[in-house]
């Protein structure tokens, strides 16, 4: 089936989801009013976190929050398993589950003074609920930005050699007996092909640019009055000359940034990475987090535009015929598709992380309750058209299916995360050629809106994590400890810790200690759709004793963690008893796995409660 006419039906399903399911969900379930002054951006308003935002820049500020590495790599990787299942997941569970789940968190937080999912757990379940949650979310943030620390090392590092040669690719599916599934004409294309990139140093320079640009609009915008459209446009064109002038050998050899001898190293980027977590965490929010996610949106949404053209451009041109993948791959992999599938998609279908941007930043901004349906719904529905471009990227963009499953052959197969970021890199790139748009120029744009993004879901969810640890703090009623550990600067130094050591921990793998990626990845997945699965629970109970259709929520719920418990269990199986067990993973993932365990035994109970005062 021809993969522009799917794509063009998952643009209609976006649509027709957006228009009447979100609708019924505003008008309906959740009632949302229209009244100006009574969100927390205007009752608590302080100017460093409850601050009232137009919706324009609020969507772009939770747009570039919620939109970074994530649903890009999710789906980079769980094509493994055939464009099918990756692709449904995508957009059928962002349509149901992950929409509903962002909706439904952000409109709870709002309608409890701006307090994060965890609070909200506190006063709709009670005191253990908080607490249960706030482990969750501490484990959660922690192990996603230590991925995301990890990645965006890798790709900023400069290449030692390059991470995924042709012969060397030819030589392990020689010593794997794959051979014979290759024609020896698609062997030799091979060969002649330029290796696969992850490494793009290129992009250090644009994301500076961006980051500086959007201090400078911050501050002329809030303390000077600038026109905000007006400091976006000029930035915008500053950033994109930054972009042209960084794919110039001249300039990339001047700034030392190509060669490893004068590059800072992959662990050396990790500590500058957490460094600017930290400053970003502890400044105020109008002066880095809303005028650099604001610029960011325009980039994402320059970029999606011209993914999408170029594609059905190629597509129209005969160029793009069909996906380099089964549908579903039949042959065994080393990884069932049931149930990692959904574990490895989140971001894109459905996340918890987002509960934690919608009641940890958007509900502290929000001007009206209307404007959730936009930024909570629509921003989710923006998210999954991001995580298809992944799923395009990685079947059609690949030149054959023979180099397809070069790459994908399977799951020990797979090179890293850093190379699965390069294939959607590289597939994008070629969509943009169909535009007239140098290949060199295009992939350092697009790793320019990669990496700006993970940088933009890292420094917020610091400043998340900083929220978490200050709330742990304040549950102890501990004067001396909320004194120390409320502090923004002691709580963002002790976020930056705990993501450090997931962004530095190593695993065994076949013999070699590498970086604990992939491990990391599938712990992360399992722990995000708890954390959504055990949003979507708050949502249900509140919708609950409103007496509102709470079955909006209930049956995602229910879903959702069905299949992630099922992953946790396999997830420990491998942690404890596979050839190279880990001990510490097995321990996180055993404490989750009771943690979860015990927020539904709560919430059933709550239940039970109130059934029985009815």
């Amino acid at each position: 089936m021809a993969p522009a006419l799917i794509v063009l039906v998952a643009f209609l399903l976006y649509f027709l989801g957006y228009r009447f399911y979100s609708g019924y969900l505003s008008n309906r379930v959740f009632q949302l009013r229209s009244d100006s002054g009574i969100t927390p951006a205007h009752t608590l308003k302080d100017g460093i976190d409850y601050v009232p935002t137009q919706p324009s820049v609020l969507f772009g500020h939770h747009y570039a929050s919620i939109a970074g590495l994530a649903p890009v790599l999710g789906p980079a990787v769980a094509v493994i398993w055939g464009w099918l299942p990756a692709l449904a997941w995508v957009v059928l569970g962002g349509i149901f589950v992950g929409c509903v789940h962002d909706f439904g968190s952000l409109v709870v937080s709002i309608r409890n003074r701006g307090k994060s999912i965890g609070q909200v757990a506190e006063e709709i379940i009670g005191n253990r609920a908080r607490s249960l949650f706030h482990a969750i979310i501490f484990f959660l943030v922690s192990l996603a930005m230590g991925v995301f620390v990890l990645v965006i090392a890798g790709l900023y590092s400069a290449p030692k050699e390059p991470s995924l040669k042709p012969k060397t690719v030819i030589e392990e599916v020689t010593s794997h007996d794959l051979k014979k599934e290759h024609d020896s004409g698609i062997l030799k294309k091979m060969e002649e092909r330029p290796p696969m990139k992850s490494n793009f140093p290129e992009s250090v320079l644009p994301t500076l640019a961006l980051m500086l640009s959007a201090v400078v609009v911050g501050y002329l915008h809030h303390r000077k009055g600038f026109p905000l459209g007006v400091l976006t446009s000029i930035s915008l064109v500053v950033v994109m000359m930054v972009v042209y002038l960084s794919m110039q050998e001249d300039v990339l050899n001047w700034t030392g940034l190509a060669h490893p001898d004068s590059s800072p190293s992959t662990d050396s980027w990790k500590w500058i990475l957490l460094g600017y977590a930290f400053l970003a965490s502890v400044t105020p929010v109008w002066l880095l987090l809303q005028s650099r996610d604001f610029i960011n949106s325009f980039l994402l949404y320059l970029g999606i535009i011209l993914i999408y053209t170029g594609f059905f451009l190629g597509s129209s041109q005969g160029e793009l015929p069909s996906f380099h993948t089964p549908a579903i791959r039949g042959e065994e992999i080393g990884l069932e598709l049931l149930p990692f599938v959904f574990i490895t998609i989140a971001c894109g279908a459905a996340s918890g992380f987002h509960s934690l941007v919608s009641s940890g930043t958007t509900a502290k901004q929000i001007d009206r309750e209307v404007d959730a349906r936009w930024i909570g719904y629509g921003g989710m529905i923006g998210e999954s058209l991001l995580g298809l471009t992944a799923v395009i990227a990685c079947t059609v963009g690949f030149s054959s299916d023979g180099e397809w499953n070069l790459y994908y052959r399977s799951w020990s197969g797979l090179q890293g995360l850093s190379v699965q970021v390069g294939a959607y890199i590289q597939g994008t790139g070629r969509f943009l050629g169909y535009l007239g748009i140098p290949a060199g120029l295009g992939q350092g744009f697009i790793a320019l809106i990669v990496i700006s993004f993970a940088l933009t879901s890292l420094d917020s969810a610091t400043r998340l994590l900083r929220y978490n640890i200050e709330e742990i703090a304040d549950s102890t009623g501990s004067e001396h400890i909320k004194k120390w550990v409320g502090n923004r600067y002691i709580s963002s130094l002790i976020a930056c810790a705990a993501i450090g050591f997931f962004a530095f921990l190593k695993v065994e793998v076949n013999g070699q200690i590498r970086p604990a990626g992939l491990a990391l990845w599938k712990l992360f997945g399992t722990t995000n759709q708890l954390l959504a699965g055990l949003s979507l629970l708050i949502v249900s109970l509140y919708l609950f004793q409103k007496k509102r259709n709470f079955w909006v929520s209930l049956i995602p719920m229910s879903f959702v963690l069905t299949v992630t418990l099922w992953a946790m269990i396999e997830n420990l199986m491998e942690f404890f008893y596979s050839p190279n067990p880990n001990y510490l993973l097995g321990f996180v993932g055993s404490t989750l796995l009771v943690l979860a365990l015990w927020v539904l035994v709560e919430g059933y109970l709550i239940v039970r409660r109130s059934l029985k005062e009815i």
